[in-house]
C-alpha cells in the first residue's frame, strides 16, 4: 500500500495559494504511487503500449520528475551529481533490482526531498537550475502537477488493462 502523506485538496479550499497547489501535488503523487497497489512485480512491469511506459516505470519516473524539479532546479546541480539520467526517456527504464517497494521507497524519499527544497521558498522565488532559465516555484509547481496528473491518466489506462486481462 502507498504511504505517502497527502494533504486533502478538499481541506484547502479555503487555504492559501501554496497549501491549495501542495495539496493538489500531494494527492497526484499518492495517486500514481497508489497504482501499483495489489498488482504483482510481472504485472507492474508488463509492457502494454510501444513506448517503454509501464506502471512501474511510471512511478520511477515520476522519482526523477521530483529530482529534477526540486534538487536540480533548486540547487542547480547537474543531472549526473544528482543521480539521475540524463533524459526523461531513460528514466522509464527499469533494472533487475527494481520492485514495487524499491520505487516507491524512492519515490516517497523524493517527494519527501521536495517538500524539504522547497519549505523555505516563496511561491515567486525564481529556481534557476532549469534549462529554460530561472522559473518562479508557481510555475513548477503547475508543471510538475500538470505532468503528474498526465501520468496518472496513464497509469489509470495501463491498470485497466492489466486487470482485464
Amino acid at each position: 500500500m502507498s504511504s505517502l502523506p497527502a494533504k486533502s485538496a478538499e481541506d484547502a479550499i479555503a487555504g492559501a495559494p501554496r497549501d491549495q497547489f501542495e495539496a493538489f501535488l500531494d494527492e497526484h503523487r499518492a495517486a500514481l504511487n497508489a497504482c501499483l497497489d495489489e498488482l504483482t512485480e510481472e504485472q507492474v512491469r508488463r509492457s502494454l503500449v510501444p513506448s517503454r511506459t509501464t506502471l512501474l516505470g511510471l512511478v520511477k519516473h515520476a522519482t526523477f520528475v521530483e529530482q529534477v524539479w526540486f534538487d536540480e532546479a533548486v540547487t542547480c546541480r547537474p543531472r549526473a551529481e544528482i543521480g539521475i539520467p540524463a533524459t526523461p526517456d531513460e528514466s522509464f527504464v527499469l533494472d533487475e533490482g527494481d520492485t514495487i517497494a524499491t520505487v516507491r521507497r524512492a519515490h516517497r524519499e523524493a517527494c519527501e526531498a521536495a517538500r524539504r527544497a522547497t519549505s523555505s521558498l516563496g511561491l515567486d522565488d525564481l529556481l534557476h537550475g532549469n534549462r529554460r532559465g530561472p522559473l518562479p516555484l508557481r510555475w513548477v509547481y503547475l508543471h510538475v502537477l500538470r505532468e503528474l496528473a498526465q501520468h496518472c491518466g496513464h497509469a489509470d489506462i495501463l491498470r485497466e488493462q492489466l486487470l482485464s486481462e
